[in-house]
């Protein structure tokens, strides 16, 4: 029996590929241009309508972008740290995340982004923790500046990830640190008017840097991986005190369960 064919690839995918594999190979940069349309339709013995779909690919994977008119073109492109996130949260869009989800991989992330950043972290890096920690060390005065002391919670995380030298892990804290800023639970938990203890944040956070200035990779990772801990427990207790599920929690679970039995 004859095995069956692979499947083969269609011609513009192919094309994208041999494009990014030039764009390579010739070095160039962002700002330089690809070669003209026609150009492209010789090299890669296309029609004018295949390598435009080439082109409109590469431009919605955010490689290039097509400028019209004189001096007009294919050039290549950045892609920013922001697209490339709204990329991947697009893939996310129909499927279920959980705190719970984040805080597994942030546990785990978090400490390791924390020590790579040591050795690059300068007197400008610890200035911008610590001005960071001042946005909320105090109660706030509205719901604004609550908000907002929530999201520079994040940035602290966010600036020590800068810092990393190993860019995929600190762009995967990173994103993580967004997903917490995005998800619907969480805003949800953000936006409610009671008092956030943070003292305990606070000082791992503190802590953190103190054992960063004095060189002691073992204690960054520690502390990191108490914080982290601690900032799952809290968010954990947040969301459950919001929906009124407390199962997750084995003493709040037993408490509940004493009061069934008393009320029988």
């Amino acid at each position: 029996m004859t095995a069956p064919s692979p499947l083969r690839r269609k011609r513009t995918d192919e094309i994208v590929d041999a494009i990014k594999s030039s764009i390579v190979t010739h070095g160039l940069q962002p700002g330089d241009r690809l070669p003209q349309e026609r150009e492209l339709m010789e090299q890669y013995a296309a029609s004018k309508g295949t390598i435009r779909e080439a082109l409109k690919s590469l431009e919605v994977q955010g490689l290039i972008r097509t400028r019209t008119g004189p001096g007009g073109g294919a050039f290549i492109e950045t892609m920013s740290e922001s697209r490339a996130m709204s990329l991947l949260s697009n893939y996310l869009f129909a499927k279920t995340v959980t705190i719970a989800d984040i805080y597994a991989l942030r546990k785990v992330l978090e400490p390791l982004v924390a020590v790579s950043a040591m050795a690059n972290m300068d007197a400008q890096g610890y200035r911008r923790l610590t001005d960071i920690i001042a946005i909320y060390d105090h109660e706030p005065a509205d719901a604004e500046e609550r908000w907002n002391q929530r999201m520079a919670e994040l940035d602290f995380h966010g600036v020590v990830a800068e810092y990393a030298d190993n860019a995929l892990l600190a762009f995967t804290c990173r994103f993580l640190q967004r997903l917490l800023k995005d998800l619907a639970v969480c805003h949800d938990i953000y936006i409610q008017p009671k008092p956030v203890l943070r003292a305990q944040g606070i000082g791992y956070q503190r802590q953190m840097i103190a054992a960063m200035q004095a060189g002691d990779g073992a204690a960054v990772h520690r502390i990191m991986s108490e914080h982290m801990a601690y900032a799952e427990r809290s968010m954990l207790d947040l969301q459950a005190e919001l929906t009124g599920d407390f199962l997750h929690d084995p003493v709040a679970r037993g408490t509940g369960e004493r009061r069934r039995k008393a009320a029988r």
